[in-house]
């Protein structure tokens, strides 16, 4: 019994040591895994940090439709290479081209008349001509003479009419073939096609969600960084900058000030970074690069470092001038 109560003892304490060491270890935290690419770092003494994306040069078109329609043929592809007036798309026409033969009929129909209608006063000025003679030798009365004068002006007339009514026939013909160039959408420059996001068959609105196709120069790319508000005092117009591709830390893409964006704006373009702000605006700063030899793409995103004059300096409560009352 005795024996009994001194296994029970020590068992007892050997699991209250358990506990307390499996407590201590379930305490300790894991070291942090190392990242899986290291991150980029300034090579200036002093910089602000920024998320950039490429885009091209002269800034990318997104093509829309003018008018609701049903999309007859997608002219292009993603990556083909257009001139200025070049078809995209082409919308649905059918039904403009029926009143464009409609017009045309009518326009030929009229064209007859008017021939008729020039007859019809050339035989009237005749009778005229006859009437005058005849009303000289007191052949006719002075009444006759007047009806065919009257049947001149008539002919003449209807002679107007006509002319006036084919030239309203070929304004609305022109006006058909107008809206019938309106529905072949074109490029409006030169450029390259980035982005195809509609197919033949379906139909075109005026407001998509998405642009109907996105043209862009890609020969020739800029770096749209954007910087936090709160360092955007920092920025200064005219100094270098560096950029380097995401997993690409060895690599620098040096890049030269074109302009800042005088307007700030909310921020759009995420990294995905967990501890990233959503809930921020930001100041866009355009920079160009001239292309490296590793390929460049339009929308690939960028860790961006801006030089800084000198390093802000840092002022401590004691040092703080105080007022005097």
């Amino acid at each position: 019994m005795l024996l009994f109560r001194q296994v029970t003892f020590y068992l007892a304490i050997a699991g209250f040591a358990g506990v307390f060491f499996l407590v201590q270890d379930m305490r300790r935290k894991p070291p942090a895994p190392p990242p899986a690419v290291e991150p980029a770092r300034s090579p200036f003494p002093a910089s602000v940090a920024a998320t950039g994306l490429l885009e091209a040069a002269r800034e990318n078109v997104k093509i829309a439709a003018p008018k609701p329609a049903l999309i007859q043929q997608v002219a292009v592809a993603v990556g083909s290479k257009v001139k200025a007036g070049d078809t995209l798309l082409q919308l649905d026409d059918r039904e403009l081209r029926a009143r464009l033969g409609t017009l045309r009929a009518q326009i030929e129909a009229l064209r007859a008349a008017l021939h008729t209608d020039r007859v019809l006063h050339a035989d009237a000025a005749d009778q005229l001509v006859r009437a005058e003679k005849l009303a000289r030798d007191r052949v006719i009365s002075d009444d006759e003479k007047k009806r065919r004068e009257f049947a001149v002006q008539l002919a003449e007339t209807r002679v107007g009419k006509t002319d006036a009514d084919i030239a309203a026939m070929d304004a609305q013909l022109r006006q058909v073939q107008t809206e019938l160039d309106i529905l072949t959408v074109r490029a409006p420059r030169d450029g390259t096609i980035l982005q195809v996001n509609v197919r033949a068959g379906e139909f075109a609105g005026t407001a998509p969600t998405e642009p109907l196709m996105i043209l862009g120069e890609v020969e020739k790319l800029q770096v749209r960084a954007e910087v936090d508000e709160q360092n955007a005092a920092l920025v200064e117009p005219g100094r270098p900058a560096v950029a380097y591709l995401k997993g690409d830390t060895q690599r620098k893409l040096p890049l030269r000030f074109v302009r800042i964006e005088p307007f700030v704006i909310p921020k759009r373009s995420l990294t995905g970074d967990s501890a990233e702000r959503v809930d921020t605006r930001v100041l866009q700063i355009i920079f160009e690069l001239d292309r490296p030899e590793v390929p460049l793409y339009v929308g690939q995103q960028v860790d961006v470092f801006i030089e800084r004059a000198t390093p802000l300096s840092v002022v401590s409560p004691a040092n703080v001038p105080v007022a005097k009352q």
